[in-house]
């Protein structure tokens, strides 16, 4: 069965994130001074083939530990779905 992940990857809340700091001074450049604390991170959509639900979980979060998340600056979490 064929199964959508929906990936967000963040920055560790502890770490700065000099990315979300400049667009956060941007802001007020922009008039829009209430919008505060940015932080930005990374989206990812993938497809997975997998025999269950369960299985897609465990393949998409072996992805994430292995290659698409530095867990010592980052944190994921994610949804699946069935495509």
């Amino acid at each position: 069965m064929k199964y959508k992940a929906e990936i967000d990857i963040m920055p560790l809340k502890a770490l700065l994130d000099p990315q979300g700091k400049a667009v956060t001074g941007s802001m007020k450049n922009l008039g829009l001074a209430e919008i505060q604390n940015v932080r930005i991170g990374k989206h990812i959509s993938l497809e997975i083939d997998a025999a269950s639900k369960e299985e897609a979980n465990k393949k998409v979060d072996e992805a994430c530990k292995k290659l698409l998340c530095n867990q010592i600056m980052e944190f994921y979490e994610f949804r699946i779905s069935e495509n």
